[in-house]
């Protein structure tokens, strides 16, 4: 009984981070949103003179993928996904978010713990903003495990840069330009990038605790199916014991009336 409260705890709690962070994701998400606002502001904006080079990088660069697995054993399927993913691209650099990633190359720019993400941002942030700056990359991507809903996730990759954007020129804006335009925008697509992946690894965290809500889902069915077999062996002893007593008071009556009579 004790353990069957306990993982009612745990499953209890895996709920509750579940909806954590999905709120959390759609804040991450608000704030990309505004952010790609932003920035298509600046290119179509017929009163700015602006290169779209800028933010078309050389598609003969080499390619930047960033993983998110997780810390912990149990997530087995979870963590594979992504180890076989990593294991394909063999010719890309990598930025790896997780403990029970083993893998490790000379692309390897950065390997983190999961429970350490929010320490590592600045150094995460350091990285992609070099390599805006030095258009260093062809893309940028992103691999992790989407949360659809609170029995399901999938494998999912997300195309973080370039920024494909789609819209017409305008010129009832005005402008007051007072800092280099490019690097403006240099910093605005890292910040785009820091946020989009803030927002994954939260999605990817709900994914997590799916994977915790049905594990712990099952294992209190198990205890249940258990206990209701424990329960129906003890009323069937119950039942033989009972049994037993009624026929040893019934010969113990029919002995006592063979000798009355």
């Amino acid at each position: 009984m004790r353990i069957k409260n306990v993982v009612k705890v745990m499953n209890f709690h895996s709920l509750l981070r579940i909806e954590a962070s999905k709120r959390e994701a759609s804040h991450y998400q608000n704030v990309g949103d505004e952010i790609t606002n932003i920035i298509r502001s600046i290119l179509y904006n017929r009163n700015l003179v602006l290169d779209k080079k800028i933010i078309t990088p050389n598609p003969d660069n080499p390619k930047l993928n960033i993983y998110i697995a997780n810390d912990y054993g149990f997530c087995g399927n979870f963590n594979s996904q992504v180890a076989h993913q990593i294991r394909q691209d063999k010719d890309v650099y990598k930025i790896i978010i997780g403990k029970k990633i083993v893998y490790s190359d000379d692309k390897t720019l950065l390997k983190i713990e999961k429970d350490n993400f929010n320490n590592e941002l600045g150094r995460i942030e350091k990285t992609i903003d070099e390599s805006i700056h030095n258009a260093a990359y062809s893309e940028i991507n992103l691999y992790y495990n989407h949360y659809n809903s609170s029995t399901s996730f999938e494998f999912k990759k997300l195309n973080l840069f370039p920024l494909k954007f789609e819209g017409e020129y305008y010129s009832n804006k005005d402008f007051v330009i007072e800092t280099d335009i490019t690097s403006m925008i240099y910093s605005l697509l890292t910040f785009y990038i820091m946020y989009q992946l803030r927002m994954c690894e939260c999605i990817s965290r709900a994914a997590e605790n799916t994977i915790r809500n049905q594990i712990t889902r099952e294992a209190i069915d198990k205890i249940e199916q258990i206990e209701e077999e424990q329960s129906n062996e003890l009323r069937k002893e119950k039942k033989t014991i009972l049994i037993n007593k009624t026929v040893d008071n019934y010969k113990k009556l029919s002995y006592m009336e063979a000798d009355n009579g």
